[in-house]
């Protein structure tokens, strides 16, 4: 496992592989390997462990009874997913979470991280803050994705997106997670729809793109 890639990641932030290694022995972790397009998680399921992103990436999915699909996150390498349906364990999860590529997770217990361990380590609180941090990142970025879906138009929507991608990347040239099917899902529109609009703004020069890499032009 690599040590040194876990202690950089936001929920082990400010300990070293060493220490990250006693942690996880504390926090029962195992990891678990899943093929493009399966799930890690589904809906109704009960989960106690939180997962953290080791390799590959997986999309956060919400589904209506009339099979209609939305995606609310995509979940990066490096990155952690569950952790609120872990701390609340019997709430049944109302979101699918579906690998998008070959994916690694390590699964982490989550009432491990919030009881102080018998070795009693003394980096343990600085777990917990990171999830308190982990857990503020989340809310953020599902009040950026409600800030997407707000407007009504397509365009609208399409623009709020790439200019939050561009920005947040640094550069008006930038690569986007999803491929079109899966960015209609997150900006809750039609797939056909959203080429169109796509179409006509790269047509205008407001924009260009290839597959999932976009330019802005300002």
């Amino acid at each position: 496992m690599n040590y040194f890639f876990i202690a950089d990641t936001i929920l082990f932030q400010g300990m070293s592989p060493a220490e990250t290694e006693q942690m996880l022995t504390c926090l029962s972790a195992k990891t678990k390997k899943f093929e493009k397009n399966q799930a890690i998680c589904r809906i109704g399921d009960r989960i106690s462990a939180m997962g953290l992103v080791l390799s590959g990436a997986a999309n956060i999915i919400r589904h209506d009874v009339w099979g209609n699909q939305a995606i609310l996150d995509h979940v990066q390498r490096g990155q952690v997913f569950g952790e609120t349906y872990a701390c609340l364990r019997e709430e049944p999860m109302m979101v699918d979470v579906i690998a998008s590529e070959k994916t690694e997770i390590l699964f982490l217990a989550v009432n491990r991280v919030m009881e102080t361990c018998s070795s009693n380590c003394s980096f343990h609180s600085r777990l917990i803050r990171n999830l308190i941090y982990t857990l503020a990142k989340r809310n953020l970025a599902l009040t950026s994705k409600m800030d997407h879906i707000t407007p009504r138009t397509i365009r609208d929507r399409v623009l709020s997106y790439l200019s939050a991608q561009s920005v947040r990347q640094g550069s008006y040239t930038f690569e986007i997670p999803f491929n079109r099917q899966q960015l209609a899902d997150y900006l809750s529109v039609d797939r056909s729809a959203l080429s169109a609009e796509l179409s006509r703004l790269q047509k205008e020069q407001r924009i260009s793109f290839q597959k999932n890499k976009f330019t802005l032009h300002l």
